[in-house]
């Protein structure tokens, strides 16, 4: 019953936000229930299907070919003994282009991934929809300039990142809702491309063996044009449906002109490649 509730819900908003002209919609990071890695629990693992012929993007397929846009669908994928994190992107014809696999997986208190998901193996992609070339990671990856450089050095000319980050259950005190905005305002910023963040709003509580586990998800979704400026934002506890409009020949020109792609040099970021900052070329 949660399941078909949130589809529907889904399906609603999916509608709406295509009636406001959207080409492109973006849905939040394992939308299909509960944010179930809050707890380690084995029976969770039973959430996770095989890419092909997976229910969820079955209906999204129907539903992107029915109304002409694009959906990036985020899902439990199982892959024989390996299980992902994973997103689906439908093109506006319900063409499924491909996966991509989350890269980075935290593991903490409420947001104990690495329990459930392997590392994602199919590296930062592009994929070329009918109103775009975009490039897609998955919440954690977004605190990481280094994917989305990734993305837009292979042509990707919007950013999207579906979401599921909220309050932390080992410290009340820590918000770090105005620090995750700026982080991905600055990977607009520095790549000029647009940005889209989906999060979720909302308190969920997961059952586990030692009492329960609670996240108050804030919510602020927001779009960001490609000088890292918010264009539009949602608050911490509303549905909202987000819509911008950007031409990209323009910004095409304008990323051209900055000259940032010109001016890098590969050479010097070799340091990058290491874990402990140990330049082996120098």
């Amino acid at each position: 019953m949660v399941f078909l509730r949130v589809t529907l819900i889904l399906y609603r908003l999916v509608r709406a936000a295509h009636g406001k002209g959207a080409n492109i919609i973006l849905i939040q990071e394992l939308f299909e229930g509960y944010y179930f890695c809050q707890a380690q629990r084995e029976d969770f693992f039973r959430r996770a299907k095989p890419h092909k012929n997976h229910p969820s993007i079955l209906r999204m397929q129907k539903l992107a070919k029915e109304l002409g846009v694009v959906i990036p669908v985020s899902f439990f994928e199982e892959a024989n003994n390996a299980h992902y994190n994973s997103v689906a992107i439908i093109d506006a014809d319900g063409a499924d282009l491909g996966l991509y696999r989350k890269s980075h997986m935290p593991d903490g208190p409420g947001y104990q991934e690495k329990f459930y998901f392997n590392p994602g193996d199919t590296g930062f992609k592009v994929f070329e929809t009918k109103f775009a070339k975009i490039g897609v990671a998955i919440c954690w990856d977004q605190w990481f300039p280094e994917a989305a450089r990734a993305m837009v050095l292979q042509g990707a000319e919007i950013l999207f990142y579906p979401t599921a980050i909220g309050s932390e259950p080992q410290d009340e005190g820590l918000d770090s809702c105005d620090h995750w905005k700026r982080v991905m305002q600055g990977h607009a910023g520095a790549n000029l491309v647009p940005l889209i963040a989906s999060n979720r709003i909302g308190k969920e509580i997961i059952k586990t063996e030692h009492g329960n586990s609670e996240i108050s998800f804030y919510g602020n979704s927001f779009i960001a044009g490609p000088a890292g400026e918010i264009v539009a934002a949602a608050n911490e506890k509303d549905e909202v449906i987000l819509v911008a409009q950007f031409d990209l020949d323009k910004i095409k020109s304008k990323r051209y002109s900055w000259g940032v792609f010109r001016d890098r040099r590969p050479d010097l970021y070799k340091v990058i490649l290491t874990l402990d900052g140990n330049n082996l070329s120098v």
